[in-house]
């Protein structure tokens, strides 16, 4: 599976963002979708993930660090096999590589980066003051 994510850039404290990754698979719907950032002399940070669409009563929830609860939203398009990371009220310590990531089939959406399976290239995010 390759990601390919997009959408980057640079912008103001308070305004917003929308990042796009795009999945190279036909079974997209099959894999819960992340979003993590990294930060210069930072660890890799869970930002945000969307449950994969299974029959269960979780497909298709959303999950947010909390330092972005309330300000970046998460979503998918399975017909387009897209997630989208809309980011709203951006801040400086918001910049940062973002990245997406997928994981297969998971029991339960992961918060931490090494259960992830395939990730993409990162684009970068920056919030000047």
């Amino acid at each position: 599976v390759q990601l390919q994510a997009s959408g980057g850039g640079l912008v103001q404290a308070g305004g917003s963002l929308s990042l796009s990754c795009a999945a190279s698979t036909r079974f997209f719907s099959d894999y819960a979708m992340g979003w993590f950032r990294q930060a210069p002399g930072k660890e890799r940070e869970f930002v945000a993930a969307v449950n994969w669409s299974g029959g269960s009563w979780s497909g298709g929830l959303t999950y947010y660090g909390d330092s972005v609860k309330g300000r970046f939203t998460v979503s998918r398009d399975n017909g387009k096999n897209t997630v989208y990371l809309q980011m709203n009220s951006l801040k400086p310590e918001d910049t940062a590589v973002y990245y997406c990531a997928a994981d297969y089939r998971p029991a339960i959406v992961a918060d931490a980066p090494q259960v992830y399976d395939y990730w993409g290239q990162g684009t970068q995010v920056t919030v000047s003051s």
